[in-house]
């Protein structure tokens, strides 16, 4: 009786590159399905954004600048806070990247976006580089 012998190299290979594509097609067929649940969402409106930072997180309170009179009789501005959103610093990145991206693509289609001056600024307030 013929003593019995290994795989060859080239079938070892083949078999290597089969289970490989196998688990290609696995990963592939494996994707997750993203799910987004709207049921408690809310919807608001602001106008204006105050932001605050610690070291581990971003505060953003988003409101609206409601023209009041003061108590001398001048006029004022109140900033009434709707909504206040805190995340760490990785989500608030990715927020600028998405940002900037989709205000990238809006200036495309429409022309630059006109930001009202700040009184007594030189300039009006610009988008990081």
């Amino acid at each position: 009786m013929p003593a019995e012998t290994g795989p060859t190299t080239s079938q070892t290979e083949n078999q290597m590159k089969g289970d490989t594509q196998m688990a290609d097609e696995q990963q592939q067929q494996q994707q997750v399905q993203l799910r987004i649940d709207e049921s408690k969402m809310t919807s608001t409106y602001a106008n204006t954004i105050r932001t605050s930072t610690t070291n581990d997180e971003v505060v953003l309170d988003f409101g609206m600048n409601l023209p009041t009179q003061g108590p001398d009789g001048q006029p004022a501005l109140l900033f009434s806070v709707g909504n206040r959103t805190i995340m760490n610093w990785s989500a608030a990145k990715r927020l600028a990247i998405t940002l900037g991206q989709v205000i990238r693509q809006y200036e495309e289609r429409n022309g630059e976006i006109a930001i009202q001056r700040a009184p007594g600024a030189e300039e009006g307030p610009k988008l990081a580089d």
